[in-house]
Parts: C-alpha cells; structure tokens; sequence
C-alpha cells in the first residue's frame, strides 16, 4: 500500500518545485524595486516577498501602509474542522455516464456514506486525520464496483486541493487479479466477492492535528531607518490569533495603530499619524502561519515629502464704516469670446489627399483625351495618304479621263438654237461615248 502511494505522489515535488520557482522570481522583483529588500532576505526572518511599494506623503499627513490577506482569518469556533474535508467519488463509464458521491468525513464529524448499500461494507479508517490515511476500503466486491475512484482532499482555510484517482475492475478469474500502472493512475484487477483498499495516503503535517491554531498565526510589523541594517531593524508590534497583542517602543504607542480585528477581516495595515521625516525607512509587514505553511512578507518604502501650504482659516473681516457698493439696475451683457482653434493636422492631411486625387484624376482624363485626339487624326491623314496613292496608280494605268477632250463635247453654249432638241443632244453625246471608246481601245 505504501509503494502505491510512492507511485502516486511523483507530481507533488514538481509541483514544490514550480511554487519554490515562483518565490524567487517575487524575490527577486522585491530586490529590484526596493534595493533594501534584499537585506532583509538574509535576516532571520525568512519570508516571501509578495509586495513591494515606494510611498511618499507630504509632513503632517496621515499614511495607511496595507497589508490584507484573507488566508489569514482566524475565528474561535474550531475554524480548522469545518474547512478540511475528504471525500471519495466513482465515476462509471456503463451503462451511461454518471458520478456517485461514496462517501466523505471531516475532523469535526464521522464519515457519512451515501448509497444504503455500501454501508458496513465501504469505509476510510477513523484515523485518517491523524495519520494521513484516506485509504477506502471496499468488502465483498460486486461487479458494480468498477469505475474510477477519485480521492479529494480538500483544505478550504488553507487553499489546498489535491485528487488522486485509481481504477477498479472486477474479474471472476485469480489468475486475471493484478494491480499496475497505465501513465495515469493505478489500475486494480480484484477478484469477484474479495476485498481491496484503494490508497490514498497525505504524511503532510497540514492533515495531522497539531498545536491550537491561534498558537500558529503571528504578524508583526518592522521599521528599518536609512543607514541601518536589516538584522538591527526595529520590531513595532507583535499580533497574535489568539487576541494578544506586543507593542515595542514608544513610536508606536504615540503615532501609529493596527486594527484590533486584524485577525477576523484579515487587514493588519499599520496607520502612521503626524508624518515627520524621521518616520522616513523601510517598513515591513510579516505574516506567518506555521499551520498552513504561509511565511509572506510585505514592505513599503516610506518617504516623507515637504508639507503642504496652509490653507486660509480667517474670513476677510468688513470694518464699520465699509458701506457697500450701491446695486445698479444696468444688466450686464454677456461677453462673447471666439476661440479658434487650429485644425488638427490629420484633417489637413486628409483634405490634401482628397485634392491630390482629384487633381490625379483630371490629368488622367485630359492625357486620355489628348491621346486618343492624336490617335484619330493620325488615322484621318493615313486615309488621305491612301486615297491619293489610289488616284496616282490609275493615272499611272492612263485609265483617267481627258477632263478637255470631255469639254470640248460640250463647247456647244447653254443659249443654242438646240438646246430643246432631244435628238441634237443623244447625238452629241453618242459622239463623245464614240470617242472615249476609242481611247480605251488605244
């Protein structure tokens, strides 16, 4: 049973691992906003640094240094019993999905079982508080008993959560009865009608009952002046759970206060009165709860700045013999007053781009215009040229007429004795037909 809970708690030192990784890098944030922090690391104090602050207030002013923390509410009632808990939930995958709660118990209470069937038979041993084991123990093993079984441990107070899971199967052969890991959980092959008990061990002191809790929660306050080191810092208060309260030194009694409900609401925020620059240093704030395992430590620089001019306490006094001013029925008008303002420089820019778009687009078109103008009248003069080259070939053919061999066909004037006389005419241009005939055939 222990080298399963061996097996079982491999993830826990990685998860120390990742939590130790992440105070370091707190820490180191701390050393390098606050360059005193880092002597403080090295006192005897231990603590992580989960808040660092420079602050600077005007002489004469009230300071509030906050240090709230709500894992460090402590009541009267056993807080402790009520908030840890332990409880066992099976999950089937047949005939349907479905969570079955078994069972679960609490310091404060005895375990309680859910189903009426698996009373006296399923049970975790009466110790589990004491010794950290939750282990559930199964009698008589019934075929509905397979599934996965998850053990949760749970510390509300504490902020812890932690689940294991096991999965059981049944089988009516002893040769098939076998228990290993499948790289996620462990997995037990149990014999019908035998028994088992699936681990689930804790050694954590958090699970063990310990000392009373208002011995474990403590938060004090520090003051470190300029110059002095962090091993000689001044202790201002000591804070218990349990009520008591330890000032050291008159400074704090005089000037400075921490609420006396610090441990109910969780807010220990020192308030410093009457700033003057010797309040001027590193303050920290510790909390520590050896219970949960919490050591956190917060620190503020103070610095006080020159104060703050006075303000007028005496109203203007009005002598006897001041009279007042007479009113006037006159109404005053009111005065106008024109504010330009400039243009931003975006709508300038937006205005030009329209204008140079636009300015784009007409060049565009006139180039067009000028383009395709030049273009026609390159075509209109080919023409020409073509239609005179066809003239020249058929004068070249000497197939032109005689423009004065045709006139001299009609020499014969318009005012004639034969100009009615149809038959004259067809005579005279039979004659020219007669004529031009000839001197084609030449």
């Amino acid at each position: 049973m222990l080298s399963s809970s061996v097996r079982l708690l491999p993830p826990l030192p990685a998860l120390w691992k990742k939590m130790h990784l992440d105070m370091s890098l707190l820490q180191i944030l701390a050393v390098l906003l606050l360059p005193g922090a880092w002597g403080q690391g090295s006192s005897s104090r231990p603590g992580v640094v989960v808040e660092a602050k420079n602050i600077t207030l005007p002489a004469g002013s009230k300071a509030v240094l906050p240090c709230h923390s709500p894992r460090m509410v402590w009541t009267r009632d056993g807080l402790k019993d009520r908030q840890r808990v332990v409880h066992w939930d099976l999950f089937r995958n047949s005939p349907e999905y479905s969570v079955e709660r078994i069972l679960d118990m609490s310091p404060g209470a005895r375990q309680r079982v859910y189903n009426g069937l698996n009373k006296g038979r399923v049970s975790i041993p009466e110790s589990a508080f004491n010794d950290g084991n939750f282990s559930l123990v199964i009698n008589n093993v019934v075929a509905t008993d397979k599934g996965v079984y998850t053990c949760n441990l749970h510390h509300h107070y504490c902020q812890i959560h932690q689940s294991i899971q096991i999965q059981l199967n049944v089988t009516k052969s002893a040769k098939k009865e076998k228990r290993y890991w499948d790289g996620e959980k462990t997995v037990f092959v149990v014999l019908l009608g035998s028994s088992v008990a699936l681990p689930c061990v804790n050694r954590r002191p958090l699970w063990r009952e310990g000392l009373q809790e208002d011995q474990q929660q403590v938060a004090h306050w520090d003051f470190q002046p300029p110059g002095v080191r962090p091993d000689k810092a001044d202790r201002l208060v000591d804070l218990y759970a349990s009520g008591e309260r330890r000032d050291y030194g008159p400074l704090f009694a005089s000037k400075m206060s921490v609420a006396e409900d610090a441990f109910t609401v969780g807010d220990f925020s020192l308030t410093i009165s009457d700033l003057r620059p010797v309040d001027k240093g590193l303050y920290s704030c510790h909390l520590h709860h050896h219970y949960c395992g919490l050591q956190e430590r917060r620190i503020f620089r103070l610095t006080v700045g020159p104060p703050l001019p006075s303000a007028p306490t005496k109203a203007p006094e009005i002598l006897p013999h001041d009279e007042p001013e007479p009113r006037t029925e006159e109404v005053e008008t009111p005065h106008v007053v024109t504010v330009i303002l400039p243009e931003h420089r975006g709508y300038f820019v937006q205005h030009l781009g329209y204008f140079l778009a636009t300015f784009l687009l007409l060049a565009f078109i006139a180039v067009a215009v000028i383009v395709l103008t030049r273009r026609r009248k390159k075509r209109g003069q080919e023409y020409e040229l073509r239609r005179s080259d066809r003239g020249n070939v058929i004068s070249g053919g000497e197939m032109s007429l005689d423009c004065t061999e045709l006139k001299t066909c009609n020499q014969e004037p318009l005012n004639s004795d034969y100009k009615n006389n149809l038959l004259k005419e067809r005579g005279m241009a039979k004659e020219c037909n007669t004529d031009f005939d000839g001197k084609l055939w030449k």
